[in-house]
């Protein structure tokens, strides 16, 4: 799939600031966090879902942007603030659910797109990613497992996104090359956990002390791992 072809920006595109999209699910309990049912029940793992996407949305909430909005497989819930638009995700692989997420929030601004899985993240990151964005093309956020917890464009073109496999460990090298192989100018973010295992949980919650993730966390005990 060849890359798609960039035009550098305009002189003051982008001056209005960023818009924010959350990507993430409604936190039913078996079908989010699956993977920390490996040392928590289904129910706890989806109440410790519930409580990252609290924190996530509470961090875009007191984050200044021109709109905010929530690209939800599933049914909003008492966890929505208000001011956010809701989208419905559409599309078949995680590549494809992203690259539709963009598309359908784009409102002529440049965008912002964030998973629930980083709940340590604050409105200091997330408005450092917007200003990124007056100055380069794109801003990228890697994982500590070798993904990636935000990306940012000024222009949003869904071709960046498709074809790129997920959920491995080079998914976010992969997707890197890919916009740099588009000849962007990519802004670099501090890189952060995505909560996936329990032991990402208690990093994460070790991390960011103050949120209701981590009370959540603090409220259910260390868990191990059964060998």
């Amino acid at each position: 799939m060849s890359a798609p072809h960039h035009r550098p920006p305009r002189d003051g595109a982008g001056d209005a600031g960023a818009d924010l999209v959350v990507i993430a699910k409604q936190p039913v309990p078996g079908r989010v966090k699956t993977r920390l049912t490996s040392a928590y029940t289904p129910v706890l793992a989806g109440a410790l879902a519930d409580a990252a996407l609290h924190d996530t949305l509470a961090a875009v909430a007191a984050t200044p942007a021109p709109r905010r909005v929530l690209a939800l497989a599933g049914t909003p819930g008492p966890w929505l603030p208000d001011g956010f638009a809701v989208l419905a995700q559409r599309g078949g692989g995680l590549d494809d659910t992203l690259a539709h997420a963009f598309a359908d929030a784009c409102d002529g601004r440049p965008l912002v797109l964030i998973g629930m899985d980083t709940p340590q993240v604050t409105p200091a990151l997330l408005a450092r990613a917007g200003r990124a964005l007056r100055s380069h093309d794109a801003v990228f956020g890697p994982a500590r497992d070798g993904g990636f917890w935000l990306l940012g464009l000024r222009r949003p073109d869904e071709r960046l996104l498709l074809g790129v496999p997920m959920s491995r460990p080079d998914t976010g090298a992969l997707q890197l090359a890919r916009l740099r192989a588009a000849g962007l100018r990519v802004a670099r973010m501090p890189e952060l956990t995505d909560v996936d295992t329990p032991p990402d949980a208690e990093a994460v919650a070790a991390a960011a002390p103050g949120g209701r993730f981590a009370a959540a966390v603090r409220a259910l005990g260390t868990r191990t791992v059964p060998a």
